[in-house]
């Protein structure tokens, strides 16, 4: 179990293994990547920084967020998402806000649509 102080819950990873990717699908949203981030992604796929950003990237005013697809039975998807083998084909050179998952401060006071959506999350008080 992982824990991270200031939250009032914990996040057992092995739960991502057969929960079928469901932070990657769902609602459109935005998965934002810095000029770090998308040279690592860039290298980690052998591509030049401009030819991924061409390919993967969409510009959100003064930011980067990796595109989605839309796919009846998934909802919206990031680009990287496998909708067969439901896994990240970039797991290793992911986005910090995906590495981050569930540990967002948005989710310090409001863990409702949280705990909907992800498997490994477990209350500090449940046993």
């Amino acid at each position: 179990m992982i824990n991270k102080e200031g939250f009032c819950y914990t996040f057992d990873s092995n739960a991502c293994a057969s929960c079928g990717g469901a932070c990657c699908i769902g609602e459109s949203g935005y998965i934002w990547v810095d000029r770090e981030e998308i040279e690592s992604i860039s290298k980690y796929l052998d591509l030049s920084v401009e030819d991924f950003s061409f390919k993967y990237l969409k510009r959100v005013k003064n930011r980067f967020s990796l595109k989605e697809y839309f796919k009846e039975e998934l909802g919206y998807a990031c680009i990287f998402f496998d909708p067969n083998k439901r896994l990240c084909t970039i797991y290793e050179a992911r986005p910090k806000q995906c590495r981050t998952f569930p540990f967002w401060e948005q989710f310090k006071q409001d863990t409702e649509d949280l705990i909907k959506e992800c498997p490994g999350v477990r209350m500090k008080n449940e046993n």
